[in-house]
């Protein structure tokens, strides 16, 4: 049984659009205590508006933490890492670039993981990162992701969760973490009828929380499953759990990347559509832009948003961190989103013109499918 909580008030941010703004109104409505976890944090617009809000809060007498990871943020972060800095806002950052890890396995375990929270008594948890929504190639529309603004019981485990990793990455002993938890605890009262789950992925007590999750609400759903991810490359385990899904009756559409983005994540994707066309899995990819969101809605009261993709990456290397609601209203919340982009921004693959594409583009998928299986039984994927 999962630790779901009872209590919860859970709301659907759509975009950077609505993000950024809740995320700075809360930060400057801060008393106490921001802290904030994020793959890249980058040196644009988005950015700064960010870093300042931020720095009026020190200036405030606030205390800011933030991480962010060095290999995300690498190319972004420019000077608004030191800036920040400079303001008094402490910034960490998650495994480091170097030139001497740069071969290393572990150099794959990123903190992939976007968390804020303020005061212990509002948090945000979902798939963007602090960088502009068009800070990208020829965009013709934002990066299409969400986010979760969280209030009540759920506040405690991602408090402990953030402050575990601070404490982790300035190796403080288990006094000060615990010094560190109790100095702001979270405002964790009722305050809606959402029962909740953060849910974390990490290397050592929690590697396949997040797709034991998926995959328990995928063995039980009984009418519908949709299902929004950037980088759809499942094992077998999560492959087949869909395609019994199937067989018992389950409506099952996928809304992924229509964009190539990354040349062996596309196209080994792409090799899957095969199998699950056949078996009557709806195809949709979104065109407009890059589709960044990692969400799911289940039947009628079953919905998860957060930073996992369903890839060897995220499931099995990265730190994630998925809320999952257990409520009909956000749940139709998030289906409605979801199939307002299928039916205005995506185009469905139909198993005709699947099949009639050209060779090459035939070839080039089954090629880098096999480098991308060969890389999933190096990491030890392939077999689950």
């Amino acid at each position: 049984m999962r630790p779901y909580h009872h209590g919860n008030h859970v709301r659907l941010l759509q975009c950077g659009g609505e993000y950024f703004p809740a995320l700075e109104r809360a930060i400057d409505s801060a008393q106490r205590e921001v802290r904030l976890e994020t793959y890249i944090f980058a040196d644009d617009a988005t950015g700064r508006r960010i870093a300042e809000a931020m720095a009026r809060a020190v200036a405030r007498g606030v205390a800011v933490r933030v991480v962010h990871d060095g290999f995300g943020s690498a190319s972004h972060i420019g000077q608004v890492g030191d800036w920040m800095r400079g303001q008094g806002i402490e910034v960490a950052v998650f495994r480091p670039e170097t030139s001497w890890n740069k071969l290393r396995r572990s150099r794959l375990r990123r903190l992939h993981r976007k968390l804020a929270m303020v005061d212990g008594r509002i948090a945000f948890v979902g798939g963007i990162n602090i960088i502009d929504d068009l800070n990208m190639p020829e965009p013709r529309s934002p990066r299409f992701d969400y986010a979760v603004c969280v209030e009540g019981p759920l506040l405690e485990p991602i408090h402990k969760a953030m402050c575990e990793l601070w404490s982790r990455l300035h190796q403080h002993g288990i006094d000060h973490l615990r010094a560190a938890i109790a100095a702001f605890p979270p405002v964790a009262n009722a305050v809606g009828d959402h029962h909740a789950w953060f849910a974390f992925r990490d290397n050592v007590q929690h590697r396949r929380d997040i797709e034991r999750e998926y995959l328990t609400a995928i063995l039980a759903a009984k009418s519908d499953i949709l299902i929004a991810n950037a980088y759809f490359f499942p094992g077998r385990r999560f492959r087949r759990a869909l395609l019994r899904a199937r067989r018992r009756g389950v409506r099952v559409r996928l809304l992924l990347q229509g964009r190539q983005e990354y040349l062996l994540q596309h196209y080994a994707t792409r090799a899957l559509y095969g199998t699950l066309l056949d078996a009557g899995v709806e195809l949709y990819e979104y065109r407009p832009s890059f589709l960044h969101a990692k969400v799911a809605v289940v039947d009628d009261d079953w919905a998860t948003v957060g930073s996992s993709n369903i890839d060897p990456f995220s499931l099995l290397l990265a730190r994630e961190a998925n809320v999952f609601v257990r409520n009909a209203e956000f749940a139709g919340q998030l289906l409605h989103s979801l199939e307002t982009a299928i039916r205005n921004d995506s185009v469905a693959i139909h198993r005709a013109r699947w099949s009639n594409r050209p060779i090459l583009d035939r070839i080039l998928t089954w090629v880098l499918y096999g480098v991308a299986r060969g890389l999933m039984s190096v990491l030890g994927y392939g077999r689950h």
